[in-house]
């Protein structure tokens, strides 16, 4: 029992980690795409973190958002948690470089994965940045974000 609550500690601090409260965070985009914004009712997804919410010792779940690899694609993966059985819904959202959003449905059993089309780069070794954040919602009807973090397209060289 100590050792899930070790790993469960471990796979937290990762996620702190990943999720831009420790690193250096990009520049949000400065003008938006043709078309969108306030006027339409789509809106203009901003590239900027933000913390997540702290969810109570009794009912953390952990989410791992991979890497965007050299085909634009972003895995998200539920890892389960001592809450898992408690969450009702998880949403992961993708916010792209050019700003449009779009909400995709992620399982609540351990082991089950999204794959995200993100903004794919055209080989640079740096290039446009995706913003994933996932929320949770606990049969409670409270609602976590777990992770936000931004992706940089990564190219294969």
């Amino acid at each position: 029992m100590q050792s899930r609550i070790f790993v469960t500690l471990i796979m937290l601090s990762v996620m702190i980690a990943f999720s831009g409260c420790t690193g250096t965070q990009a520049p949000p985009v400065t003008s938006p795409a043709p078309g969108s914004g306030a006027g339409t009712g789509q809106g203009v997804g901003s590239l900027v973190t933000s913390p997540t919410d702290a969810m109570p010792d009794y009912s953390l779940v952990s989410v791992t958002v991979g890497e965007k690899d050299y085909t634009g694609i972003i895995p998200v993966t539920f890892d389960g948690g001592m809450g898992m059985n408690a969450v009702t819904k998880v949403d992961v959202k993708l916010t792209r470089a050019d700003g449009s959003v779009q909400t995709y449905p992620l399982g609540t059993k351990k082991g089950d994965i999204v794959e995200l089309e993100g903004t794919r780069g055209s080989g640079s070794e740096r290039g446009q940045a995706d913003r994933v954040e996932v929320w949770v919602t606990m049969n409670t009807g409270q609602t976590y974000r777990v992770a936000d973090v931004l992706r940089e397209y990564r190219s294969r060289g």
